[in-house]
C-alpha cells in the first residue's frame, strides 16, 4: 500500500489523544516556556512547533540539545509521575563494540537515579551475537553493560502472549517472558535509522525490542518462510531485505500498543537524537558513519508524538539527506500513522525546551 505525503497529513490528523503530563515543579516550568520552532515543515502532522494552528489536544514533548546524564535525569524528572515499583529500562545493547550505543556512563548515571531499576533485553532473530542468551550475554560483558542487572526476557525461550486489541495484523504477541514481572517501563532509545524500518524509535525499541527472539520478533516481521523463501533469520548485512514494507510498520505498530495497552500510563519514553547512522545498533561494526550531526534528547509520556517530534526534527534539519533516504525508501514513515490510526498517541505536540 503506497501511501502518498497528503493522505499521512490526513491520517495523522485524526488521533487526538491527550497525553499523561508529568509533574515538575515551578521553576522547572518557568525555564520549559519556551517552544521551539522548527526550520521544515513536518513530517506527518505536529503542527504546533511550525508556528501554525491545531484543533484538539497536543502532547508534551520536552526537549534539550545537551546529550548528558544531567540532562537526561532532568527530562525524567519531567515525565516520571506515574512511575514505580520494579522499573525497566528498555535499552537497545548493541552488538559488540558497536560504535554508535548509547554511551554507557551516561546510562550508567541514569539507571543509578531510578530506584529498583534495571535493563531489560531480547535476543535477535537474526544470527549474530545476540541470537543466543549465552552469546547475549557475552556481548553484554564486551559492551560494558554490568553496572546493574540486564534482564534477557526470553532467555530459555520463555515468552508471554499479549493480547493485540484492534490491531491491523496481529491478535497476540509473544513478548519476553520476564516482562509481566515489571511494573513500570523506561523506554530509553537511541533514536537512527534502521535497514528494515526506516527509522528506530520508540515504537521499534519495544514493538520488535521487547518481542521474544525467535517467536515474538518472528510474529512482528511477518514471517512466512514459504512465500519468502529464507531462512527463519535476517542476515543484515548480505543486503537481504525484508520484503513487507507498510505491513512491517503496521506490525510493530500492533505489537507496540499491546505493550503500552499493558502497561497504561506506567510506560514512558526518551529518545536520544545522537550518532545518527542510516543503520540501527544491531549493525555494530558494520553500521555507517553518521552523516548528520547529533540533536539532542527528547522526553515524553506519548509514544507517538515523541517519535513523530524526532522525524520532524531529521527532516528539518540541513544535514539529514541520508537519513531521510534511509527513512522513505523503507516506507518509514507509516509507523507513525499506524500509530495515529490505532490511537496510541497525539502526532500534535509541544516541543518544550529545557535548557
Amino acid at each position: 500500500m503506497d501511501i502518498s505525503r497528503r493522505e499521512l497529513f490526513k491520517m495523522a490528523g485524526v488521533a487526538a489523544v491527550g497525553a499523561a503530563i508529568s509533574n515538575f515543579n515551578v521553576g522547572e516550568a518557568a525555564k520549559a516556556k519556551k517552544i521551539l520552532k522548527l526550520n521544515a515543515a513536518p513530517v506527518v502532522g505536529s503542527k504546533n512547533v511550525t508556528g501554525t494552528t491545531y484543533n484538539g489536544t497536543a502532547a508534551k514533548v520536552y526537549f534539550t540539545d545537551k546529550i548528558d546524564a544531567p540532562h537526561l535525569i532532568k527530562l525524567y524528572g519531567m515525565i516520571n509521575e506515574n512511575i514505580f515499583g520494579k522499573v525497566a529500562i528498555k535499552l537497545h545493547t548493541g552488538e559488540p563494540k558497536g560504535p554508535n550505543i548509547l554511551p554507557r556512563d551516561m546510562v550508567k548515571a541514569f539507571q543509578a537515579q531510578v530506584p529498583n531499576s534495571n535493563i531489560i533485553e531480547t535476543n535477535t532473530l537474526y544470527v549474530g551475537k545476540r541470537y543466543t542468551t549465552e552469546d547475549h550475554r557475552e556481548t553484554l560483558k564486551t559492551n560494558g553493560w554490568d553496572f546493574c542487572e540486564v534482564d534477557i526476557m526470553d532467555a530459555d525461550e520463555g515468552y508471554v502472549n499479549f493480547p493485540v486489541h484492534g490491531g491491523f495484523h496481529l491478535k497476540e504477541v509473544a513478548m519476553g517472558g520476564h516482562l509481566v514481572n515489571y511494573d513500570s517501563v523506561i523506554v530509553l532509545t537511541h533514536y537512527k535509522g534502521h535497514a528494515m524500518g526506516g527509522f528506530g524509535g520508540s515504537l521499534k525499541n519495544i514493538a520488535i525490542g521487547m518481542a521474544s527472539g525467535h517467536v515474538g520478533k518472528l510474529q512482528v516481521h511477518g514471517y512466512d518462510g514459504e512465500k519468502f523463501g529464507m531462512p527463519p533469520y535476517v542476515d543484515w548485512f548480505d543486503g537481504v531485505t525484508f520484503p513487507l514494507k507498510e505491513e512491517l510498520m503496521e506490525r510493530m505498530a500492533d505489537s507496540g500498543k499491546a505493550t503500552c495497552d499493558y502497561f497504561g500510563k506506567r510506560i514512558v519514553f526518551i529518545n536520544v537524537m545522537r550518532r545518527l547512522s542510516v543503520d540501527c545498533d544491531c549493525a555494530g561494526i558494520h553500521a555507517a558513519e553518521p552523516t548528520m550531526a547529533d540533536v539532542g534528547i527528547l522526553a515524553s509520556t506519548d509514544i507517538l508524538a515523541i517519535d513523530q517530534a524526532c522525524c520532524d526534527l531529521v527532516w528539518s534539519a540541513s544535514d539529514s539527506a541520508d537519513l531521510r533516504e534511509r527513512i522513505e525508501s523503507r516506507h518509514g514513515l507509516r509507523q507513525l500513522s499506524a500509530m495515529a490510526e490505532l490511537k496510541m498517541g497525539n502526532p500534535q505536540y509541544e516541543l518544550i525546551s529545557v535548557d
